[in-house]
């Protein structure tokens, strides 16, 4: 059995949860960011046509009766939600060429262009998207690894504007699109990308491409045993590709590339590499969804998710009103299920509901207003039950961490708690995670800084990846794992090699060690590193790191040792960009002086903790 540090659920060896864009030739190629999940890119990079997609007009997510799908389906409604099952994963990493050897991808349903539908017109909506990508090397930061090319699915919705899969377009440096029956590829901008919830929007300049296109309407939330077609250009072919199933659950699900969960479809139609960002239609042509991942295992099969057209309304919204993706809110406490009768006789909880605070995160709004031990019994007037779940459609429930999910960032939740008994109603602002330990580096280009050859960088999880979990070393995992920030913008700095020369004689083995203090100094992130060296009158920088290890040295010899040293290692510059700018402190006194005792609290994306723990 495996837990994946991000979530809690159980599962045997050998299942994983894949995020699919097709990979170089028709093989499997996974390269997991974490144990438990993996994301497929394809490279097959054969043309393939998608036809057209778009006119002027706004998003069709807002037309129709949007209100009365909002009410209907659990999108606004406050009186809806559902049961959460967590999957237990990590974030993915992105598909390189040469990442790994793969098996053959053996479909268990067949994909064929079925007649019946082979003209139909919301087929033409659909094109195919290839991507060069460019990664950082997160253990060399000052570069980028080889590039590698994959494609994957993607469909019009109206104003020019073309939705698929973030993962797809993932440190891309050029997309391009096709559509079905044209053999011209044209290029698309990224312009906007919500890493969460898997989603990325795209615009393509060119008139030529919207001549005569239709853009896709968007449908309902379907309910169980809705007949589901998935439409995109997967491995196996260079021609459109469709598959059909049926809606086997809706649920809060873990989204593996964005290690979040939020509500999902899963259905039982063959989804595999290269689907990743296709549409999935209902039997009135309208898209319920977008394809984006698979469930792999040796016990089960044909169990593929669709990112439902709530959390793609939520995504458009977002970008519609800031101009850009602000990211899903959270509300930032760790809670503990009530089922046990005699637990809720003893908080005085008077009936089966409710979960117990255990956990505040410092960096939360909610930190202002509750306190560990209060019971949440209700989120905006919607009950709470004893579970963590709410009411869902007619006869369902689903996760309490449904009605978070539907709020935006900046907006006011109120909050009905139980404190010592008493009843009481209190508001917070919500607003998306701080993560000690980022999953997704902004801007893509970790930042680094070379001291004397000494090379720094933040810890991160792509970082975690690619060291290696045992080169990183336990204590490290632990605090990355269990830790969560005390401040915003705080961050564990790691020293992650040493560039061997004669200043740093004696230090050339270290690698992966927490720095904590410059010369007496506790440091809060890899910015404030950079302004305690470089503001240094001392004779010598004194760093010290876990255990009490000490590294010194000269400062003068340090400054004169690094032309020579970038010129020696092809280093192009002693610092990222990102730390050319000048350090504002914007912490409180309070809040820098000496952080907190990492690992005193499991940290997760997901709603469910160990033991019936919760994180909302």
């Amino acid at each position: 059995m495996a837990i994946a540090a991000a979530t809690c659920c159980f599962f045997s060896a050998g299942t994983s949860l894949y995020s699919l864009t097709s990979p170089p030739s028709s093989l499997f190629i996974p390269k997991a960011l974490h144990q438990n999940k993996k994301v497929l890119k394809n490279s097959s990079s054969f043309p393939q046509d998608p036809k057209k997609a778009v006119g002027k007009q706004n998003f069709l997510w807002r037309s129709k009766d949007e209100r009365h799908l909002a009410n209907k389906d659990g999108r606004s409604n406050n009186n809806e939600t559902g049961q959460s099952k967590s999957t237990a994963f990590k974030p993915p990493g992105l598909q390189r060429k040469g990442a790994g050897k793969g098996a053959p991808v053996e479909s268990k349903e067949p994909q064929v262009e079925t007649g019946i539908i082979e003209d139909a017109t919301f087929l033409n909506a659909v094109v195919k998207v290839f991507c060069t990508h460019t990664a950082p090397d997160y253990s060399l930061p000052w570069q980028k690894q080889r590039q590698f090319a994959s494609t994957g699915s993607a469909f019009m919705i109206g104003d020019g504007k073309l939705l698929t899969n973030a993962h797809c377009v993932e440190y891309g440096t050029q997309v391009k699109v096709k559509r079905r029956g044209d053999d011209t590829k044209y290029v698309a901008k990224v312009l906007a990308k919500g890493v969460e919830c898997d989603i990325a929007l795209l615009s393509v300049e060119s008139e030529d491409f919207w001549k005569g296109a239709e853009p896709l309407r968007f449908g309902h939330l379907p309910r169980l045993q809705d007949a589901v077609t998935v439409v995109g250009y997967p491995l196996g072919g260079d021609t459109i590709s469709v598959t059909k199933g049926v809606v086997s659950r809706v649920e809060v699900t873990s989204y593996a590339h964005g290690s979040s969960e939020l509500l999902g479809i899963q259905i039982d139609a063959a989804i595999n590499p290269g689907n990743s960002g296709g549409p999935a239609f209902n039997d009135d042509g309208e898209c319920i969804g977008v394809a984006f991942q698979v469930y792999r295992s040796d016990d089960v099969e044909n169990i593929g998710y669709v990112i439902p057209t709530t959390v793609v309304s939520h995504f458009l919204e977002d970008y519609e009103r800031n101009g850009k993706y602000s990211g899903f809110p959270c509300l930032g406490v760790l809670l503990q299920k009530l089922e046990n009768p005699a637990l809720r006789t003893c908080l005085r909880v008077p009936s089966n509901e409710g979960v117990l605070v255990r956990k505040i995160e410092p960096t939360s709004d909610v930190s202002n207003v509750l306190k560990e031990g209060d019971v949440i019994v209700s989120f905006d007037g919607v009950r709470v039950g004893s579970e963590g779940t709410v009411p869902f459609r007619s006869s369902e429930r689903i996760a309490f961490r449904y009605l978070i999910s539907q709020k935006f960032t900046g907006d006011v939740a109120e909050l009905g708690i139980i404190r010592a008994g008493e009843f009481l109603k209190v508001q917070a602002i919500l607003k998306p995670r701080v993560h000690l330990v980022p999953y997704h580096i902004d801007g893509g280009q970790p930042s680094y800084l070379i001291v004397a050859g000494l090379v720094f960088t933040p810890l991160s999880e792509p970082l975690i990846e690619g060291e290696c979990e045992d080169t990183i070393g336990l204590k490290l995992l632990t605090k990355a794992r269990y830790s969560f920030a005390k401040f915003e913008g705080e961050q564990i700095v790691v020293l992650s090699q040493v560039l061997a020369n004669e200043v740093n004689i004696g230090y050339e083995d270290l690698s992966n060690e927490q720095i904590l203090k410059v010369n007496g100094t506790r440091i809060r992130n890899i910015h404030h590193l950079a302004h305690l060296v470089d503001s240094c009158k001392d004779k010598y920088l004194v760093l010290e790191f876990e255990d009490n290890f000490l590294v010194v040295l000269e400062r003068e010899a340090a400054s004169s040792a690094s032309s020579s040293i970038l010129k020696d290692y092809g280093i192009p510059a002693e610092r990222s960009s990102d730390l050319l700018e000048p350090y504002i402190d914007s912490i409180e006194p309070d809040e820098a002086t000496d952080q907190h005792e990492f690992g005193d609290s499991p940290v997760s994306n997901s709603e469910f903790g160990y033991d019936g723990l919760l994180w909302a």
